[in-house]
């Protein structure tokens, strides 16, 4: 059990006190009268059997640990009985790739307790942890203090990676209208992907987040109600440019497939220029290409110093240059007369 309790400690007046035997410690914290100590349990990818050793002392509800235990849960907050429950998605942006990486984090916030669940490496709990225990104005919230860490570790990730995903629309929205510029359908199909995964982890948290700062709140608390004001505030911009993000992308692949029609049909026009200006010569020569018995032109001739001249090669040659003049000047300058 060890491998999976990534840390353990009681709260109490702010400050980090070892946690021996859970069930002891549980039972001498709620007899305490200070509302604000609380224990805190961090697991990291448990499975049934060992989420169990926990489960037996703080008697969670039976649905809440079946989502926390098979993981891939939307993301969402909410009640059972007198514990909240919270899943968030968390998010890394990966540079090499420009990829970005999603995990999951679950929080049980309870009477006096607090378990946390990791799922993946893109959890920021760690530092979150360190950063609350430095703060002991913030953990003599309680509970709740955990609950507000988390979530504004994790919407800040979620501005940061925002930003990075911004960065690089930026990138191929200015490769995709400047002269020479390369790029492909595909990157923007991948960018736009990666945009849908970022709307898909941000966008459900944002009605049950507006419900716990709201009128209804179970939460007492008025600081921590301003406090977690402030992450819905940060979250509402993420989302809005998320969507503002994904508007762009499908204007931007509209623009580029446009440009990928334009390029088509001028090559197209190209083409068939030549095409048109072959076509004369090639009939003529193909005609005498055949193996005609009589071709009285080919042996025509005129006097020249005692001599008869044979012109009629000279003549279909001189046919067949002329046909390729006669639809316009050469062909640098036929592209252009004949494009609009």
């Amino acid at each position: 059990m060890s491998a999976v309790i990534v840390d353990q400690a009681v709260y109490r007046d702010g400050k980090r006190r070892p946690c021996e035997d859970l069930s002891d410690e549980l039972a001498r914290i709620r007899a305490d009268e200070d509302s604000s100590s609380f224990i805190w349990i961090g697991l990291k990818n448990p499975s049934d059997r060992e989420f169990a050793v926990v489960n037996d002392e703080l008697e969670l509800h039976s649905l809440a640990v079946e989502d926390a235990i098979e993981g891939r849960q939307r993301g969402k907050i909410e009640r059972y009985d007198g514990t909240m429950f919270a899943v968030l998605k968390t998010l890394r942006y990966i540079e090499a790739t420009s990829d970005v990486e999603t995990g999951e984090v679950m929080l049980f916030i309870g009477d006096r307790f607090v378990v946390t669940v990791r799922r993946g490496e893109a959890s920021p709990l760690k530092d979150v942890r360190a950063s609350l225990e430095a703060d002991p104005d913030r953990l003599r919230l309680g509970a709740v203090s955990v609950l507000h860490a988390v979530l504004d570790a994790v919407v800040d990730q979620y501005v940061y990676v925002e930003s990075e995903v911004q960065r690089d629309l930026e990138e191929i929205e200015e490769q995709v209208f400047a002269d020479g510029g390369h790029v492909s359908s595909q990157d923007i199909y991948k960018l736009k992907r990666e945009v849908l995964e970022f709307k898909r982890a941000v966008k459900p948290l944002e009605h049950p987040l507006s419900l716990l700062v709201g009128e209804q709140t179970p939460i007492k608390s008025r600081e921590a109600r301003l406090l977690l004001r402030d992450v819905a505030d940060h979250l509402g911009q993420a989302i809005d440019n998320a969507e503002s993000q994904d508007r762009l992308l499908s204007d931007i692949l509209a623009a580029h497939l446009a440009q990928v029609g334009v390029k088509q049909n001028a090559d197209m026009r190209k083409i068939s220029a030549w095409v048109a200006i072959a076509a004369v010569p090639t009939m003529i020569a193909g005609v005498y290409g055949m193996n005609f018995e009589y071709m009285p032109e080919l042996t025509a001739s005129i006097p020249w110093r005692g001599e008869h001249l044979r012109i009629g090669y000279f003549v279909v040659l001189a046919v067949m240059v002329l046909a390729c003049w006669l639809p316009g000047p050469p062909a640098g300058a036929a592209w252009r007369i004949s494009l609009p």
